[in-house]
């Protein structure tokens, strides 16, 4: 099936995507197709047709309703069974973003925003025909706090002249001067 699909998609591999599997790349085939995908212009329009994108009721400048519109597309199923999927998964991208909206919103919204972050995925992919890089380089909290600190204690050990020698706590922050 992969070998298929990725021909089919003209050297596109969607396997490469944690959570999804055989049942999804059918359904984009059977529903969509490589020339179907390619008439959206951009993935909000993609999404938005899916009805995976939020429908926004503003008055006044005021959010009063936010909700995903009802409808119950195939693929819109597929996409939210593969995001089901990603969260029952221990590691990776799209399963760290199935977790942080989990904690935040609840299991029913991470599903439908990791559903709509995999169909923007799948088609900046065959859209682009560029393949998939899970972004892996993050400065998440712990580590943006890090850096500050350590570029503290820089500033501190410049300001105050002190010697790499004087401080005992220097070495084992692996600082070079």
């Amino acid at each position: 099936m992969n070998q298929m699909s990725y021909q089919y998609f003209e050297g596109v591999d969607l396997m490469a995507i944690e959570g999804v599997n055989d049942a999804t790349i059918m359904a984009i085939i059977s529903e969509i197709r490589l020339e179907g995908i390619k008439k959206f212009n951009s993935s909000k329009q993609f999404t938005s047709w899916l009805r995976l994108a939020s429908n926004n009721k503003i008055s006044g400048g005021r959010v009063l309703s936010h909700r995903l519109p009802k409808g119950s597309y195939r693929l819109k199923i597929a996409f939210r069974l593969s995001a089901n999927a990603i969260g029952n998964l221990k590691e990776g991208h799209l399963a760290d973003f199935f977790r942080r909206k989990n904690y935040k919103k609840g299991r029913a919204t991470a599903v439908s925003a990791t559903a709509r972050k995999l169909a923007v995925i799948i088609w900046n992919m065959l859209s682009k025909g560029t393949p998939y890089k899970p972004p892996t380089e993050y400065l998440f909290l712990d580590q943006k706090i890090k850096l500050k600190l350590v570029n503290r204690i820089k500033s501190n050990i410049a300001k105050f002249e002190i010697k790499p020698e004087d401080v005992w706590f220097y070495k084992s922050l692996n600082i070079s001067t």
